[in-house]
């Protein structure tokens, strides 16, 4: 009964930070309400909401969900200790991820339909979490100006004849630190931290901005190469005229291709240790890799679906083919500590 009363009350005390979910509209008309599952993301789309939907009308099961921060997601849960409502954690990115298994946030699943679904890489080898959806982390260019010569691999991007062509997002920026988690796991920390350097030496401008800046900055001439993720150019391709004029503007390299691959961001779910409603937790994890779910990460977000045998959307296939970097992205969690004082040193701000 206290958890019961404690799960209730952090879904009430919440009003500024999250929300909790209503019954579907229509509901009364679809399966019957049999229990609940309490998700804590940091997944802010919309799409994601007719994904709950989805799942609750399949299967009577009712998402109640706390949006925030990831950070503040874990904190909370270790906060809320043995009483906490959560039952699941999805956030974004390796690097987040593995701040919530150090955190002891996960405990392990033996699920067999989550092993066949999702590639190996895309998942903690002891079932702690498992992708959901990916993007790739992808060099762009002013088409204008022409590809630049030379220019194939994110080694590339530290040769000094690119010297005043790049723009690029702060290293706080999670993204960019598992980017170079990913070279210290390959590279090790000393190739890194070389890399680290020559690219600061061709910085444009000090970093700023997100990766929608960084395109419009290509787009506009402003620089002529940076480092985005595909969903943010993606969204141009469908958009209005203006859009459209940006993402023709920019041409892609998918770096790495003849080497070990183009690095991917991985948006995960794992089962919080402590959850409180486990089984209809395990059925959420298990549909969230369905190809429905898949789905509506790929078409509502243009994300790469993470399950086996599922494509892209038209959007993000516009982009072009690539072969990803199978590193596991748990080990790419484990350099996030020496990516930051590498960034430190060199100079990325």
């Amino acid at each position: 009964m206290n958890k019961l009363l404690l799960g209730l009350v952090a879904c009430a005390g919440l009003a500024g930070l999250a929300a909790c979910s209503e019954t579907p509209e229509g509901q009364d008309d679809a399966v019957p309400i049999t229990g609940e599952v309490n998700l804590y993301s940091s997944r802010h789309y919309d799409t994601d909401l007719a994904l709950y939907e989805d799942f609750t009308q399949q299967t009577g099961i009712k998402v109640n969900r706390i949006e925030a921060d990831a950070d503040a997601l874990i904190e909370r849960i270790q906060s809320e200790g043995e009483f906490s409502p959560a039952d699941i954690l999805i956030t974004v990115d390796a690097g987040r991820l593995w701040r919530a298994e150090e955190a002891g946030v996960f405990a392990p699943v033996d699920s067999e339909l989550l092993k066949e679904r999702i590639p190996a890489y895309l998942r903690h080898p002891d079932g702690l979490w498992f992708g959901l959806s990916t993007r790739a982390r992808i060099i762009i260019y002013n088409k204008a100006d022409g590809k630049p010569e030379g220019l194939e691999d994110y080694a590339d991007l530290a040769d000094p004849r690119f010297k005043g062509d790049i723009c690029v997002r702060s290293s706080s920026n999670i993204y960019n630190i598992s980017l170079l988690s990913s070279i210290i796991a390959h590279k090790g920390a000393a190739e890194a931290e070389k890399w680290a350097r020559g690219v600061v030496a061709n910085f444009k401008r000090p970093p700023q901005g997100n990766d929608t800046s960084q395109i419009e900055a290509v787009a506009a001439g402003e620089c002529r190469i940076s480092v985005v993720n595909t969903y943010y150019l993606a969204r141009y391709a469908g958009g209005d005229a203006k859009d459209k004029a940006i993402f023709d503007a920019v041409g892609v390299i998918f770096p790495d291709q003849d080497g070990t691959g183009t690095h991917i961001n991985v948006s995960g779910a794992g089962l919080v240790k402590t959850a409180p409603n486990r089984d209809n937790a395990l059925k959420f994890l298990e549909y969230l890799t369905s190809e429905s779910a898949q789905r509506y990460f790929a078409d509502g977000n243009n994300e790469y679906p993470a399950a086996d045998g599922l494509k892209a959307n038209s959007a993000v296939e516009q982009l072009g083919r690539f072969r990803a970097d199978t590193l596991n992205a748990a080990e790419i969690g484990k350099g996030q500590a020496e990516a930051v004082r590498i960034f430190d040193r060199a100079g990325w701000n």
